[in-house]
């Protein structure tokens, strides 16, 4: 859903914030899901996952519209995941009880920091009142919610941003997911800092913070099941574990990304080209198909980042013998180093060595492997 109030500094994702084709939009989004139902007629859908952009700028019956499709248009589990990305300033109490007549199941709230400074750092649409207000709501009708924190903001202290995961745990949520900030290309966050106005981000400092993140977490029962991704027992994303244990999803709306274990697929980043296509019954998508080295090299990214690590096996099975060889060589000076180790036959990352997983991960690439 592509449609946010305001920018947030960092955000290089696609998104408009004006929302006079938003109507236009979601029946184009529908219309979609229709054209599409035959690339899914094999697969169950586990998940529905609404991002964004803000999608809880949504009503209940854009929302229910939505959902709807889906059910018509495809075979869905019993009790599938189906989950909100929600700004904290969107959830008033009436907002939640709205959502609660809903099929929507799970909130993943977008709180970022509980301190004013950071918020207007990131131009944020909400203030830290709003955060606790929306979460104090959200968690009287809702079970499964995930709370978004970022690490690493220029002038976060690490006694602050202990104050910031503690002030998520008061609320007991089930779920939080942390990312350290990054400067994307043509963002203002990097303009901001080209131009001396805002320090650039400490990646040392922001390494200290996911340790005391994930020792803080960990000490409060979760489980740090993927790098960005802490759950307690049975509230693991199933939306995000998808991603990373390599199940084929179907991406919906502009900007929006497909993978069926062979192709990936995307569409066209434009509101209006989405549309004027989806009208005329064209998929406005380009698609993908990965060689070889490219399955290892997504397996290898996705597989370094999970508790569930890189199976041996499976390189084997998949991809055979040379490439497992190359992995165990490339591995070497990892695990010398104790960032990376081999259990029950199982390439897995240590706990020094899960912040640097993404780094470790583009060196046991391989490009071109007969």
């Amino acid at each position: 859903m592509p449609f946010c109030k305001q920018a947030c500094h960092y955000c290089d994702f696609h998104f408009s914030t004006s929302l006079k084709k938003k109507d236009e939009l979601i029946q184009c989004i529908a219309k979609e899901l229709e054209l599409r139902q035959d690339e899914f007629q094999n697969e169950t859908i586990e998940t529905i996952y609404f991002g964004g952009g803000t999608p809880s700028l949504l009503t209940d019956s854009e929302l229910k519209l939505l959902i709807d499709s889906v059910y018509k248009y495809y075979k869905v589990s019993e009790n599938p995941e189906i989950t909100l990305e929600a700004n904290p300033d969107d959830l008033t109490p009436l907002r939640i009880k709205e959502l609660t007549n809903t099929r929507i199941n799970r909130l993943s709230i977008g709180v970022q920091s509980f301190y004013e400074r950071d918020l207007k750092l990131m131009n944020r649409a909400h203030d830290a009142n709003e955060a606790k207000q929306g979460l104090a709501e959200a968690t009287h009708h809702f079970d499964n919610i995930s709370v978004d924190l970022i690490y690493g903001i220029p002038g976060l202290t690490n006694e602050e941003w202990i104050e910031n995961i503690e002030t998520v745990l008061s609320f007991n949520v089930p779920h939080i997911s942390c990312y350290a900030l990054t400067v994307e290309p043509k963002t203002a966050l990097e303009t901001f800092i080209k131009k001396g106005m805002i320090e650039n981000v400490d990646d040392d400092l922001a390494q200290e913070q996911f340790h005391i993140l994930a020792e803080k977490l960990e000490a409060s029962g979760f489980i740090n099941y993927e790098l960005s991704n802490f759950g307690k027992p049975n509230y693991f994303s199933k939306n995000n574990s998808a991603y990373w244990l390599g199940k084929s999803y179907l991406g919906i709306g502009p900007s929006a990304h497909s993978f069926n274990g062979d192709q990936r697929a995307w569409n066209v980043s434009n509101n209006t080209k989405y549309i004027k296509s989806i009208q005329k019954n064209v998929l406005p998508i380009e698609v993908e198909t990965l060689s070889k080295a490219d399955k290892f090299n997504e397996y290898i990214m996705t597989g370094l980042r999970t508790i569930w690590g890189i199976s041996l096996k499976k390189i084997q099975e998949d991809f055979g013998e040379n490439y497992k060889n190359y992995l165990l060589k490339q591995s070497e000076i990892y695990i010398k180093e104790h960032l990376l180790y081999i259990e029950d036959d199982k390439l897995l990352t240590t706990k020094k060595g899960k912040f640097l997983s993404d780094g470790i991960a583009s060196n046991l690439f391989k490009i071109n492997l007969s």
